[in-house]
């Protein structure tokens, strides 16, 4: 994953995962820098998905 992309279209990246994914909160998609895997755990938890599923699904919106 691109950590210049998550940076800079964060919050347009966690809008489209709450339109598609109601059951993630802001607090599973809170983005600090250098956490992005501590990110994906999160999001991969509640979806119960692997952290591959998680990149792709993140690249692809």
């Amino acid at each position: 994953m691109d950590k210049l992309r998550i940076e800079g279209n964060w919050n347009e990246l966690k809008g489209k995962l709450k339109e598609e994914y109601a059951e993630l909160t802001d607090d599973d998609l809170t983005y600090e820098e250098g956490k992005e895997d501590q990110l994906i755990g999160n999001i991969q938890q509640k979806l119960g998905k692997t952290k591959d599923e998680i990149k792709a699904i993140i690249k692809d919106l």
